[in-house]
């Protein structure tokens, strides 16, 4: 009786806990997706710079990737918003 008793009690911090790490793990992949666009927008960037792409191309490239990170960024407000301490500070 004990047992079940236990259960049912601990059932909501077991349900938001593994919610909790889906949603941890979200947002770690978010953020790696984040950092690697970063790093495509400087590659970008150099190969304009070295004369790899052209200004048209690298205008092309560099509005995907930046509309690209815009997207990424959303998502990662929406899963961890800026704390209002955050927002004070900029």
């Amino acid at each position: 009786m004990l047992a079940v008793v236990v259960l049912l009690v601990s059932a909501p911090l077991r349900v938001r806990h593994a919610g909790e790490v889906a949603e941890s793990a979200e947002l770690a992949e978010l953020e790696a997706a984040r950092d690697a666009k970063y790093r495509e927008i400087r590659d970008a960037e150099l190969d304009h710079r070295t004369g790899k792409l052209s200004d048209s191309d690298w205008r092309a490239v560099d509005r995907t990737l930046r509309a690209e990170a815009v997207a990424i960024l959303r998502r990662l407000d929406e899963l961890d918003p800026p704390t209002p301490e955050a927002s004070e500070r900029s």
